[in-house]
């Protein structure tokens, strides 16, 4: 699976990093945070800078992660 030592890293480091870096973009790359970021597109230039095209991973820093899914099939709200 893509990124999976990347996300074990994440959720193992969460509580560390929500402590002081909630809201905040972190780049890690295999089993060691590399920094956190105001931006997802600072985050993302680091990581290209530094690693290239191998693989890495930026992720919003949050202890209770937002939703990003919906289904096109959900009916027309009527008020």
């Amino acid at each position: 699976m893509a990124l999976e030592t990347e996300q074990e890293t994440y959720e193992r480091e969460l509580e560390k990093l929500a402590a002081s870096m909630d809201g905040k973009f972190v780049l890690i790359k295999a089993d060691k945070v590399i920094g956190a970021y105001d931006t997802y597109g600072d985050a993302l230039k680091v990581g290209y800078d530094t690693f290239g095209l191998k693989p890495f991973l930026v992720k919003r820093i949050e202890v209770v992660p937002t939703a990003h899914s919906f289904s096109r099939d959900i009916g027309i709200c009527r008020t």
